[in-house]
């Protein structure tokens, strides 16, 4: 029998025919036809343990002088670019092959032998690429095991740089990025440059269970995180979590991550890097071999695999990248604020005590209660102290008191009176600003419209005779004893003019004051 793996596994150390001859003890002519046909083929060393010579001696028999064989050979070749396109699949091409033959009058194999010529097939011309990852149909996505240092200029303390991949299954082309963590916003971020990298969508996207991605996959159930749901959407590709402990479901961004770990992290080793700048120039300089690199046990590379056998596969981007949203849940406190971690922003005051969804971008901070926004604004980059609030989410006294100002007060307390006036000057002046004698004057206000301003003008003139210092809590007091203003007894005019009238008889010492 003919040793065709021998003849292979020789050939491909660069053995000479007239040596393969005498190695194998075939003749010429069966050594030549073996090369040619394996070579038409694609049938090249190494192949799997499992790939006997019975089985390479079918593969490369002359279909031609089968005259033993009443069934008719399908073109495998022509399969195999055929099971590449969109939609088309085995049972398709075999009922296709059933027809062709009933048309030329030859019998067709069943399809489960069908199928397994063609799986056999592929195999042997390592071909099963394409028959389990059609082209634009998945994108992998995994962040690699290893991390790249970079160092503090000045206090040279060692920082992290983590390496995300994301690998297309059918032509192996993938995306590198380094990233200062792995938190959401920069997971989703990586998802929207492979995309903008690939120029194209895969159909289907395989995470693995990580939380930023997936909140639970079990048999019964996969929850995605509201955040990659919504890029999933945007981009119009389907989430389909890698099962829980397989990472076969991921296979080939594992061997992506690991080769990315080989040709990026270990090639830089030597390297030192100073911030997280200089080590995304240098993985995206590195990602750049990797995709021109040729491949080891076929023609081309990953770039010119993608460019000719998947990229119109793909599907289009949208005209506007998706700007991540990270998605958080909070309990709206008294206050009637939420915050994003940095600052605070308001939400309408009838939403205290519920729980509230906040998404946040990098330009918006919206607020969802039960799938109605109800909250928008601008979001601010830096921290600043003071709320950002819409008087729309403010009740009615508190947007009263927004529309105050120190004119206003003033021009109410002289409706008063003098006393009322000097105190309320009191409180606008006492602080480095008028805003902050704002409270005390509110509550004057208030305790005018409570008591009447007639009382209130009696308080504040005796809270001036007791300080020159007025407080509010004084005014209050004298206010609460109840105490009504002394009116003043007028005389008669002209009863000035005279004087004493009593005369000084009535003074005088042991005088009569009867008289």
């Amino acid at each position: 029998m003919i040793n065709y793996r021998e003849i292979l596994r020789l050939n491909s150390l660069g053995y000479s025919q007239r040596r393969i001859e005498a190695s194998v003890h075939s003749s010429h002519q069966t050594v030549k036809n073996v090369l040619e046909k394996a070579s038409a083929q694609g049938i090249s060393w190494p192949l799997e343990d499992d790939i006997t010579n019975a089985i390479l001696g079918e593969m490369l028999s002359d279909r031609n002088t089968r005259t033993n064989s009443p069934y008719a050979e399908p073109d495998f070749a022509y399969i195999h670019k055929e099971l590449s396109k969109k939609g088309v699949t085995l049972t398709l091409l075999w009922q296709e092959y059933c027809e062709k033959c009933r048309t030329n009058g030859q019998q067709p194999y069943m399809s489960t032998q069908f199928g397994d010529k063609y799986r056999r097939w592929a195999r042997v011309t390592k071909a099963t690429m394409r028959i389990t990852h059609k082209p634009g149909d998945a994108m992998q996505v995994d962040w690699a095991g290893e991390t790249i240092p970079y160092y503090d200029t000045v206090t040279g303390e060692e920082y992290k740089a983590y390496l995300f991949v994301a690998a297309l299954p059918c032509s192996c082309y993938i995306y590198t990025e380094a990233c200062g963590d792995m938190k959401q916003e920069n997971w989703l971020l990586c998802h929207v440059h492979a995309y903008e990298y690939f120029g194209g969508v895969a159909r289907l996207l395989i995470p693995d269970n990580l939380k930023t991605g997936v909140i639970a996959n079990t048999r019964y159930e996969t929850r995605l995180n509201e955040s990659y749901r919504e890029l999933a959407e945007y981009y119009g590709t389907a989430v389909v979590p890698a099962r829980v402990r397989k990472p076969q479901d991921k296979s080939i961004v594992e061997k992506s991550a690991g080769f990315s770990t080989t040709w990026i992290t270990a090639a830089m080793r030597e390297r030192k890097f100073f911030s997280l700048a200089e080590v995304k120039a240098a993985v995206a300089e590195r990602l750049e071999i990797i995709n021109t690199m040729p491949f080891q046990k076929r023609p081309g590379n990953r770039r010119e695999a993608y460019l000719n056998e998947e990229k119109e596969f793909m599907l289009p981007l949208p005209r506007v990248p998706y700007e991540p949203a990270v998605w958080k849940q909070a309990t709206v406190r008294n206050d009637y604020l939420v915050s994003d971690g940095q600052n605070k922003y308001s939400v309408p005051f009838d939403l205290i005590g519920e729980q509230v969804q906040i998404r946040l971008t990098k330009n918006t901070v919206e607020v969802f209660f039960k799938g109605d926004r109800v909250a928008s604004h601008q979001r601010i980059a830096t921290f600043q102290t003071q709320p950002v609030v819409k008087p729309e989410h403010m009740p009615e006294k508190h947007r009263r008191y927004l529309r105050y100002n120190a004119d206003d007060f003033r021009a109410w307390a002289k409706t008063v009176g003098d006393s009322t006036e000097t105190v309320m000057d009191h409180f606008l002046k006492s602080g480095s600003s008028p805003e902050q004698g704002y409270k005390n004057c509110v509550t004057l206000m208030k305790l005018g419209e409570k008591n009447g301003k007639e009382k209130l003008e009696y308080a504040c003139e005796r809270m001036l005779e007791l300080s020159s210092v007025p407080s509010i809590r004084t005014i209050a007091v004298i206010l609460k004893n109840g105490k009504e203003p002394e009116r003043k007894t007028t005389f008669p005019a002209d009863s000035e003019k005279y004087g004493i009238t009593r005369g000084a008889a009535y003074f005088k010492k042991g005088g009569d004051r009867n008289a």
